[in-house]
């Protein structure tokens, strides 16, 4: 998984620079609405929505959004809300697989949006299933390498975890991440926590089964510009993509930038 790891790392780079805090914002509150319609409105007994109240604050989202979130979610004070979870596919520079996920309360915008987004910036809508089948869902639990004055490592991690069954963990830098069945997540997660130590997200994503080569400068910037394109459609929650970008190339394009 380097080549996602490196993206990972790019992409984190890039949102602590330009990412929009409104849109953010805004994906996460979703998220906990979602959550709490779900499985109800209270995070102690739905593990999802304790993840996504958690990852709002670790973001510095008010109290008071997340707390009228969780009521509109779970339909306190007659404000329920009725998101749909819709994955669209595309294919960008150098044959590379993109896995767009959406939280809409309206299709057929949506659906605009985001074909136009891809269509005017290089790239071509997917068949339904062509990208899809070469993505798992996994459970991935993110922790910081530097808490508190300690320094965890991937032995504290792989110890404290054993239990759970984690399928991988991967040094993104920062960072581990602890890669696991999505039916273990609030498992893995768990653990991390009885080890005493803190994460910073935890959340079922999707990976790639294989990396597809981009080896020119000129195909990675249409690539990222394509899914700089797309991530800001106002209803696209995460882009996922299979691409692997020699790091000669990054470290040209972050001095481009």
């Amino acid at each position: 998984m380097s080549g996602h790891s490196k993206w990972a790392t790019t992409k984190h780079k890039k949102a602590a620079i330009d990412a929009k805090r409104g849109k953010l914002f805004a994906n996460l509150i979703k998220k906990i609405e979602v959550a709490a319609r779900v499985g109800g409105g209270d995070p102690g007994g739905n593990p999802t929505l304790y993840d996504a109240i958690q990852k709002a604050k670790k973001n510095s989202v008010p109290n008071d959004n997340i707390d009228r979130a969780v009521k509109r979610g779970s339909g306190i004070g007659g404000e329920a809300v009725d998101y749909t979870e819709i994955m669209y596919e595309a294919y960008g520079a150098a044959g590379v697989a993109l896995l767009i996920e959406v939280l809409t309360d309206n299709r057929n915008r949506s659906a605009s949006d985001v074909k136009v987004a891809i269509t005017r910036n290089g790239g071509t809508v997917a068949d339904v299933g062509s990208v899809s089948r070469i993505y798992d869902r996994k459970g991935v639990v993110v922790v910081a390498k530097k808490q508190e004055g300690k320094q965890v490592t991937e032995d504290d991690l792989l110890e404290a975890t054993l239990e759970a069954e984690p399928e991988d963990i991967n040094d993104t830098g920062d960072t581990f991440e602890i890669v696991s069945d999505p039916a273990q997540l609030v498992e893995v997660r768990k653990a991390v926590q009885a080890a005493g130590f803190d994460y910073e997200s935890a959340d079922v994503e999707f990976r790639p089964q294989y990396e597809q080569a981009v080896d020119s400068q000129e195909a990675a910037e249409k690539l990222f510009k394509l899914i700089d394109a797309i991530e800001e459609v106002e209803d696209v929650q995460n882009v996922y993509s299979n691409e692997d970008v020699p790091d000669e190339i990054l470290e040209a394009l972050e001095g481009d930038a």
